[in-house]
């Protein structure tokens, strides 16, 4: 049963997406944003890259096998996101921003973490049910 991982790992996709068509999204609750609520080439930048890889990993835990191709990309989803809470508890600019950064990543870092054990072992393959009466094989 890995829906919880997948549903993180879709949710994880698409705010990845908007964030990467929309720094805004996570710059000005962050105080990232300029004064005048615009987002400076660098920063967009790096919020962009940071969106991408989030679709990525996240799309990954969407399809990946069960078992270990999940529980992998569940670990990079969670290290991903204890290391952004590192980084955003040590720069973000206010107080305030920092404990907002830290409990938006590392609550992810810690529910992906978590999902690991819905993850699952790996499918069994298909198999077409025999007829009655058929000869096995």
């Amino acid at each position: 049963m890995a829906r919880l991982a997948r549903l993180l790992g879709a949710a994880t996709a698409v705010f990845g997406a908007a964030t990467a068509a929309c720094p805004e999204i996570i710059a000005r609750p962050l105080g990232l944003a300029e004064e005048d609520g615009t987002v400076s080439p660098r920063t967009r930048l790096l919020i962009e890259l940071i969106g991408f890889r989030d679709v990525a990993v996240g799309m990954g835990m969407v399809v990946a096998p069960r078992g270990a191709p999940l529980r992998c990309l569940i670990a990079a989803r969670a290290v991903s996101d204890a290391g952004d809470a590192f980084v955003l508890g040590r720069s973000l600019p206010s107080p305030a921003s920092r404990v907002l950064g830290v409990g938006m990543a590392g609550g992810w870092a810690v529910l992906c973490a978590a999902s690991a054990a819905t993850a699952g072992r790996p499918e069994a393959p298909f198999r077409r049910p025999r007829r009655p009466g058929s000869a096995p094989g």
